[in-house]
């Protein structure tokens, strides 16, 4: 990866709707070889999709609890069971496996803390082999997630 595909991938980041002849302009490229690169970034797997920046508020999602979980038992069992669950939960937005503890980190976008408890009583809480559960509220986001730093 050169310094194009790098300022390529800057501007596309920052905007995943600039047309191909914009980007070309932006980057020093004409059109033809700026979408070749695109593709190829695409091909690689460097670029993995394109996606709206969707304010969660306007979907009744803007209460986001970060949730740190621990197993009891951390067989293959085990943590192939939580994780299927956990993959079909849709107020879960992201979830990571860790090294450490806690085994997971999980972020959940509800409407409020009623709509948590609710979540938390008949889904998080019923995960197999959930030892503990910590569940900390979002006061404020100060940077959203989502950006890389591309030197």
């Amino acid at each position: 990866m050169d310094d194009t595909d790098r300022a390529i991938l800057r501007h596309l980041q920052d905007d995943g709707r600039l047309s191909n002849v914009e980007l070309a302009q932006r980057v020093g490229l004409s059109p033809s070889p700026c979408l070749r690169r695109v593709r190829a970034l695409e091909e690689s797997g460097a670029i993995r999709g394109y996606h709206a920046d969707i304010d969660p508020v306007a979907l009744d999602r803007g209460f986001e609890v970060v949730v740190h979980t621990e197993l009891m038992l951390k067989d293959r069992a085990t943590v192939e069971a939580f994780e299927e669950r956990i993959a079909q939960m849709d107020d879960v937005v992201e979830c990571r496996r860790m090294f450490g503890v806690p085994d997971y980190v999980i972020r959940v976008a509800v409407a409020d803390a009623t709509a948590y408890e609710a979540f938390y009583m008949t889904q998080l809480g019923e995960l197999p082999g959930l030892a503990r559960v910590n569940s900390q509220f979002t006061m404020k986001t100060i940077t959203p997630g989502g950006r890389l730093p591309i030197a």
